[in-house]
């Protein structure tokens, strides 16, 4: 997006609060988009290495029709253990899934890989989830080195020594009386790529770390990728709406938000990625416009928060001197 134009957020979407925990003790931290009314909900896994929780029950063919929250989290899969604490939060409140005996919450869960950024050893778990629903507000969330985004990274191909700082982005576009926002943690193992330019903005540096390598036209030149271990990327996010949604047509939004990450990161959907969707619908619009269009701007959210996701990263050096730079901050000379 150009200029001062406001991007939006997730939490313009009617029912839906975010909140983060962030982990002082090494980069890391989870996220929680909130739907305590509850949310039809689908999902829809692109990656080859993805770290999921509770995503079958999403299936249009079975049972369960909403949800109560979505948790993203760093920590790969010790990361899972976050929507734990989600859980018991939420049940405190009263939240759940009537089972006549009490209430349970229904939290689906996403992870990405962010082990290589600091001491592995701390990682997100249920006390984490929990600090995060506490947080969760329906102010516009923070973004950039929050939350699931604080260890990502971005533009791994040639190596950690050549990436930049990845991060958590959101954002939202309103037509015809409905909203559609996205969450994006955004940890890809290509470049981010602008939309609007189609051109990249953050991602694998060249060997002297001053420019863009630009992964995918130095790939097509035979540059050769790092060997790199499956995995241990993932872009992970959350889109959410107003409109009234069958929960197939919340599979399909998620579908189509891929989409939108096919036009902010190359390459996207690989191997070495676990790229995870989940979309929401909490109905209080009160209408569905169609699917076309429903579909169109959950593109455009989700294009719009990858790129926000990497405009508000900072730069970090860990411990271990890994240094990422972050285009928030201007740290790196070619941004």
């Amino acid at each position: 997006m150009s200029g001062g134009a406001d991007p939006g957020s997730i939490t313009r979407v009617a029912g839906i609060t975010v909140g983060h925990f962030t982990d002082s003790r090494r980069p890391t931290g989870c996220s929680v988009v909130l739907a305590q009314d509850g949310a039809v909900a689908g999902v829809d896994v692109r990656g080859a290495a993805p770290g999921t929780r509770e995503t079958d029950l999403l299936d249009p063919c079975n049972l369960v029709d909403k949800v109560h929250g979505i948790v993203l989290s760093g920590g790969s899969a010790w990361g899972l253990e976050a929507a734990t604490g989600a859980v018991r939060w939420l049940e405190e409140h009263g939240v759940g899934l009537d089972i006549g005996v009490g209430r349970l919450p229904l939290v689906p869960s996403a992870v990405l890989f962010d082990l290589m950024v600091g001491d592995m050893r701390v990682r997100p778990d249920a006390a984490a989830g929990y600090a995060a629903c506490a947080a969760a507000s329906g102010a516009d969330p923070a973004e950039g080195n929050v939350g699931a985004g604080t260890g990502a990274s971005v533009g791994k191909m040639f190596g950690m020594a050549r990436a930049m700082k990845g991060g958590i982005g959101s954002a939202s576009v309103t037509v015809a009386g409905v909203t559609v926002g996205a969450l994006i943690a955004c940890n890809a193992v290509g470049d981010v790529i602008d939309p609007d330019t189609a051109r990249p903005v953050a991602g694998a540096r060249t060997a002297d770390g001053l420019h863009l390598a630009d992964t995918r036209r130095a790939m097509l030149r035979g540059d050769l990728a790092q060997s790199l271990l499956a995995g241990t990327n993932t872009t992970i996010g959350v889109i959410a709406t107003d409109a009234v949604l069958t929960k197939a047509q919340a599979q399909r939004l998620a579908v189509a938000g891929h989409d939108g990450l096919a036009r902010s990161i190359n390459p996207v959907h690989t191997q070495l990625d676990g790229d995870t969707l989940f979309a929401l619908g909490t109905g209080h619009a009160g209408h569905n416009p169609g699917m076309l269009l429903l579909a169109t701007l959950a593109a455009e959210a989700v294009a719009r928060a990858t790129l926000r996701a990497v405009q508000a990263a900072h730069s970090i050096t860990t411990a271990e001197d890994l240094h990422l730079p972050g285009l928030a901050d201007g740290a790196w000379h070619g941004a």
